[in-house]
């Protein structure tokens, strides 16, 4: 088996950020902007998974798949707009759930948050 690589940890949360895991990047709960309107949020969010991609030498283009969690799952359209300006075109696999989110703040706090795989082979 090939060497895992975790980075971003956070013991608090007891998580990582950014697994590498073979031809795999596994990143976790990429959040941005939080109070603030949710497209502000969703493009936070993309921000902070452009960042930790920068932090393993890939960008946005190598994204195979992405998890959008919602307060409000009607905010769809929103992210759609948000994945059109920054994917052009090609587009990673893609599911939308809605959740309460387990974060200070309640309804005018966290509003959206992504999880995402990307391809480094």
């Amino acid at each position: 088996m090939e060497t895992i690589f975790r980075s971003d940890i956070n013991d608090e949360w007891a998580h990582s950020g950014v697994v590498e895991a073979g031809d795999f990047v596994f990143i976790s709960y990429c959040v941005g902007n939080i109070g603030q309107p949710i497209e502000e949020q969703i493009n936070g969010a993309f921000d902070h998974l452009g960042a930790r991609l920068e932090s393993v030498g890939l960008t946005l283009e190598s994204i195979v798949k992405i998890d959008c969690l919602f307060r409000d799952i009607w905010n769809i359209p929103v992210m759609e707009k948000v994945i059109k300006e920054r994917f052009g075109g090609k587009y990673p696999a893609r599911k939308s759930l809605q959740t309460e989110f387990a974060h200070v703040g309640g309804g005018s706090g966290l509003l959206f948050q992504l999880d995402a795989v990307a391809y480094k082979g």
